[in-house]
């Protein structure tokens, strides 16, 4: 029997009995799998966890997207508290939940839910110095920070990391070359500075301000899509596929590095296909081990490191079971993950990181530029048929 162990009610127009709708209409219907069903003028946004469900319902056209954010904030303040979610543990703490939940949400709308905000209202309430600093920090300009934080070393550290999706013919043309990105940054900071970081002049916020700049590169929200023609690839590949005859393929296969000396590129996995007939491969490799993976019809080449203008080449021959009608095989292409530290292959750089604080104490920065790829950089095959 499903039963309801937490509820609270925000607004008139919804009375405790949703609750059964909502287990009649999605608990009880095995059909239901989307995690928002729609009723008649109702909503039900769900999440389910172990053997829970947490409900939001609204009858506005309220934001997916916060709601389900808020679904999965309330579960993660629930698990610093009381570790596990579970009924024993939800009704070991009913009264501290719906302390949360008052605190959280105001006449339905998303509050303060940072966990050591929380934590430190919850613990120190009882202490009128503390209560003092938590009411301004839960209201003031940074509640989601509180103003005495020290660290012995103040640091900060920004991440610029791409993410390449590339996709290349066999005669060597761009077919896809595209970069997706994010800036991070992790602050460990004493008091509450303000930081600001500046970026190169290569650089398009408003996509109505672009005009004819197409090697510009497009920030929104700290995401850095880049779509352009000239997008700096680190790793160039050549690979050659030999058929010969019905029983045996050739490979000859080229990773160069295009970047400087002083970087390198690590990680390097190269997966090149194999026909589905395939039943030894003879690799020969002067860098790094290559290994033939049946269950997945891929030579696996693994390089740990390849220097900046490198050249690494595998050779190999595959012999195929012998048929009387010639298999069809689908040619894909040669799969290519990598990673690349500072190196951007869309051209972004942080030109400055400046951390003002009122005690003008010293700071050190950090900037790291990271350029991977993982099952995104794709480069088709040039096959040549040897009849014997």
């Amino acid at each position: 029997m499903i039963s309801v162990l937490i509820s609270r009610l925000y607004r008139t127009d919804f009375k405790r009995s949703i609750a059964d709708v909502f287990r009649i209409q999605v608990v009880s219907n095995s059909d239901v799998r989307s995690p928002i069903i729609t009723l008649g003028s109702t909503s039900f946004f769900h999440v389910r966890i172990n053997n829970l469900y947490v409900v939001a319902v609204t009858k506005t056209n309220a934001n997916a997207a916060l709601v389900f954010e808020y679904c999965y904030r309330f579960i993660s303040i629930a698990k610093s508290y009381f570790g596990k979610v579970d009924e024993e543990s939800v009704k070991n703490n009913f009264v501290l939940i719906y302390e949360l939940i008052d605190e959280i949400i105001d006449f339905g709308y998303p509050q303060n839910s940072e966990t050591d905000t929380l934590k430190s209202y919850h613990h120190n309430r009882k202490c009128h110095e503390e209560s003092a600093k938590i009411t301004v920090q839960a209201t003031g300009a940074t509640s989601w920070r509180r103003g005495d934080v020290k660290y012995k070393k103040n640091e900060a550290f920004v991440d610029v990391i791409e993410t390449i999706n590339l996709s290349m013919s066999s005669k060597g043309t761009l077919l896809r070359a595209e970069v997706d990105g994010h800036i991070q940054m992790r602050a460990y900071l004493s008091g509450t500075p303000e930081c600001k970081f500046g970026l190169n002049d290569k650089l398009v916020i408003d996509r109505n301000e672009r005009g004819g700049a197409s090697d510009a590169v497009e920030l929104d929200d700290c995401q850095i899509p880049s779509r352009r023609p000239n997008v700096k690839l680190p790793l160039r590949v050549i690979a050659t596929v030999n058929e010969i005859g019905t029983t045996q393929v050739s490979y000859v296969v080229t990773v160069k590095a295009n970047f400087g000396n002083k970087l390198s590129a690590t990680g390097v996995v190269l997966k090149i296909p194999t026909p589905l007939n395939t039943t030894t491969v003879d690799c020969k490799v002067a860098s790094g081990k290559a290994k033939y993976a049946p269950a997945e019809n891929v030579v696996v080449w693994k390089i740990p490191r390849i220097l900046g203008g490198q050249e690494c080449t595998f050779t190999a021959s595959a012999e195929l079971t012998s048929t009387t009608v010639r298999q069809v095989w689908a040619r894909p292409p040669i799969d290519v993950d990598f990673q690349v530290l500072m190196f951007t292959a869309s051209g972004l750089m942080v030109r400055f990181l400046k951390v003002f604080e009122k005690s003008s104490y010293h700071s050190i920065k950090w900037v790291r530029y990271l350029t991977k790829a993982s099952g995104t950089y794709q480069i088709r095959v040039s096959f040549w048929d040897v009849l014997l």
